[in-house]
């Protein structure tokens, strides 16, 4: 591996963390060892948690939020627990312990003002050089994107949620 890339997939159609998780099973192939944290998920059950069990010695994910903050509760509970999940994702890029890291809805984070952009941008900037890591979440900053190697744009052209049809196991969780 020449160069660790820092990966970009945001954009307001879906597949977003489906990109990412397809990554990760790329990687999963050649060997790597991955770290995937979940930053706005909540306590559903999601078939990606289900699916990495099946490679416990080379996939770890943590789901850190409390759900959709943009429904939240306690905003102020939230913001803590990104701030914790933010501190927890330094934590894991710096262990040297991981190929490939995803750090999803990281976006979210930086857009509510949970976590400094300035300060996400930089450490990303500065993670080992050989380590990818991929952000995903909607309104990536233009920094962010400027910062990274790879950035691609999901656009909603159609989604079954217009018609009515709602979340299903195996297509959205």
């Amino acid at each position: 591996m020449a160069k660790g890339l820092l990966i970009v997939n945001t954009g307001d159609g879906k597949g977003k963390t489906t990109a990412a998780l397809g990554q990760v099973f790329r990687a999963l192939g050649h060997g790597f060892r991955i770290c995937v944290i979940q930053f706005i998920k909540g306590s559903w059950k999601y078939g990606e948690l289900e699916a990495g069990k099946q490679f416990p010695d080379q996939l770890e994910i943590h789901v850190m939020g409390r759900g959709f903050t943009w429904k939240s509760e306690d905003i102020d509970k939230d913001i803590k627990v990104a701030q914790e999940a933010w501190d927890f994702a330094k934590q894991v890029v710096l262990s040297n312990k991981y190929d490939l890291i995803v750090l999803d809805e990281l976006t979210y984070l930086i857009s509510y003002g949970m976590v400094a952009e300035e300060e996400v941008v930089n450490f990303l900037k500065l993670r080992p050089e050989k380590l990818h890591v991929v952000v995903t979440g909607r309104g990536a900053s233009q920094s962010l994107m400027d910062a990274a190697d790879l950035v691609t744009e999901m656009k909603d052209i159609k989604h079954p949620f217009a018609a009515g049809v709602k979340a299903q196991p195996g297509i959205e969780f």
